[in-house]
Protein backbone atom coordinates (compact mmCIF):
# COMPACT_ATOMS: atom_id res chain seq x y z
CA UNK A 1 0.00 0.00 0.00
CA UNK A 2 1.37 3.09 -0.70
CA UNK A 3 -0.46 6.27 0.10
CA UNK A 4 0.04 9.84 -1.87
CA UNK A 5 -0.28 13.25 -0.69
CA UNK A 6 0.84 16.44 -3.46
CA UNK A 7 1.58 19.65 -2.74
CA UNK A 8 3.26 22.95 -4.19
CA UNK A 9 0.42 23.84 -6.09
CA UNK A 10 -1.16 27.58 -5.83
CA UNK A 11 -1.31 30.66 -7.85
CA UNK A 12 0.51 31.94 -10.63
CA UNK A 13 0.92 34.43 -13.26
CA UNK A 14 1.59 33.22 -16.55
CA UNK A 15 5.53 32.23 -17.83
CA UNK A 16 5.87 31.86 -13.45
CA UNK A 17 6.99 28.49 -12.25
CA UNK A 18 5.88 26.19 -9.72
CA UNK A 19 7.29 22.95 -8.26
CA UNK A 20 5.02 20.36 -6.90
CA UNK A 21 5.94 17.44 -4.52
CA UNK A 22 4.50 14.15 -4.07
CA UNK A 23 5.44 12.42 -0.86
CA UNK A 24 4.39 8.48 -0.30
CA UNK A 25 4.12 6.55 2.39
CA UNK A 26 5.81 3.28 2.68
CA UNK A 27 9.03 1.29 2.52
CA UNK A 28 8.31 0.43 -1.19
CA UNK A 29 8.49 3.63 -2.87
CA UNK A 30 11.32 3.29 -5.07
CA UNK A 31 9.88 0.07 -6.45
CA UNK A 32 7.48 2.35 -8.78
CA UNK A 33 7.47 4.08 -11.49
CA UNK A 34 5.88 7.62 -10.51
CA UNK A 35 3.78 9.88 -12.63
CA UNK A 36 2.17 13.24 -13.20
CA UNK A 37 -1.01 13.65 -14.58
CA UNK A 38 -3.70 17.16 -14.52
CA UNK A 39 -7.21 17.73 -15.14
CA UNK A 40 -8.78 20.54 -16.39
CA UNK A 41 -12.44 21.49 -15.69
CA UNK A 42 -14.63 19.69 -18.74
CA UNK A 43 -11.50 17.89 -20.15
CA UNK A 44 -10.22 14.08 -19.71
CA UNK A 45 -7.13 13.69 -17.27
CA UNK A 46 -4.24 13.99 -19.38
CA UNK A 47 -1.07 12.50 -18.37
CA UNK A 48 2.40 14.88 -17.98
CA UNK A 49 5.30 13.31 -17.10
CA UNK A 50 6.81 9.53 -15.36
CA UNK A 51 9.56 8.32 -14.12
CA UNK A 52 10.70 4.92 -13.76
CA UNK A 53 11.85 3.26 -10.35
CA UNK A 54 15.61 4.47 -10.31
CA UNK A 55 14.72 8.51 -11.53
CA UNK A 56 17.35 6.96 -14.76
CA UNK A 57 14.44 6.73 -17.14
CA UNK A 58 11.59 9.71 -17.89
CA UNK A 59 9.18 10.18 -20.58
CA UNK A 60 6.87 13.61 -20.88
CA UNK A 61 4.12 14.41 -22.58
CA UNK A 62 3.81 16.47 -25.94
CA UNK A 63 2.29 19.21 -23.96
CA UNK A 64 4.61 20.14 -21.21
CA UNK A 65 7.80 18.60 -22.67
CA UNK A 66 11.25 20.89 -22.46
CA UNK A 67 8.90 23.16 -19.74
CA UNK A 68 8.64 20.63 -17.27
CA UNK A 69 11.03 18.34 -15.47
CA UNK A 70 9.83 14.98 -13.75
CA UNK A 71 12.15 13.78 -10.41
CA UNK A 72 12.38 11.81 -7.59
CA UNK A 73 14.74 11.36 -4.26
CA UNK A 74 14.00 8.02 -2.86
CA UNK A 75 15.68 8.42 -0.28
CA UNK A 76 12.97 11.49 0.87
CA UNK A 77 9.98 9.21 -0.47
CA UNK A 78 8.92 11.93 -2.68
CA UNK A 79 8.55 12.76 -6.45
CA UNK A 80 9.03 16.16 -8.10
CA UNK A 81 7.15 17.90 -11.13
CA UNK A 82 8.73 21.31 -12.00
CA UNK A 83 6.94 23.50 -13.98
CA UNK A 84 8.50 27.18 -15.37
CA UNK A 85 7.14 28.80 -18.33
CA UNK A 86 3.64 28.01 -17.19
CA UNK A 87 0.79 29.35 -19.43
CA UNK A 88 -2.85 29.83 -18.75
CA UNK A 89 -3.95 26.80 -20.37
CA UNK A 90 -2.43 24.62 -17.40
CA UNK A 91 -4.58 25.04 -15.00
CA UNK A 92 -5.78 22.17 -13.74
CA UNK A 93 -5.52 19.84 -10.94
CA UNK A 94 -2.42 18.21 -10.60
CA UNK A 95 -2.34 14.45 -9.57
CA UNK A 96 0.36 12.04 -8.80
CA UNK A 97 0.23 7.91 -9.04
CA UNK A 98 2.59 5.33 -8.65
CA UNK A 99 2.93 2.05 -10.56
CA UNK A 100 3.94 -1.14 -9.97
CA UNK A 101 5.00 -1.58 -14.25
CA UNK A 102 8.07 -1.92 -15.32
CA UNK A 103 9.71 1.09 -17.17
CA UNK A 104 7.81 4.47 -17.57
CA UNK A 105 3.74 3.72 -18.48
CA UNK A 106 1.82 6.58 -19.35
CA UNK A 107 -1.53 5.72 -19.41
CA UNK A 108 -3.64 5.96 -16.33
CA UNK A 109 -4.83 2.46 -16.05
CA UNK A 110 -1.21 1.36 -15.24
CA UNK A 111 -1.32 2.99 -12.21
CA UNK A 112 -2.13 1.72 -8.68
CA UNK A 113 -2.29 4.61 -6.53
CA UNK A 114 -3.05 7.92 -6.34
CA UNK A 115 -2.95 11.30 -4.56
CA UNK A 116 -6.01 13.62 -3.82
CA UNK A 117 -4.58 16.31 -6.33
CA UNK A 118 -2.93 20.24 -6.05
CA UNK A 119 -4.88 22.90 -7.77
CA UNK A 120 -2.53 24.46 -9.70
CA UNK A 121 -3.89 28.11 -11.29
CA UNK A 122 -2.25 30.30 -14.11
CA UNK A 123 -3.50 33.63 -15.00
CA UNK A 124 -2.85 35.68 -17.86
Amino acid sequence: QVHLVESGGGLVQAGGSLRLSCAASGRTFSRYAMGWFRQAPGKEREFLAVVNWSGGAKYYADSVKGRFTISRDNAENTSYLQMDSLKPEDTAVYYCAASNRNGTPWRGNDYDYWGQGTQVTVSS
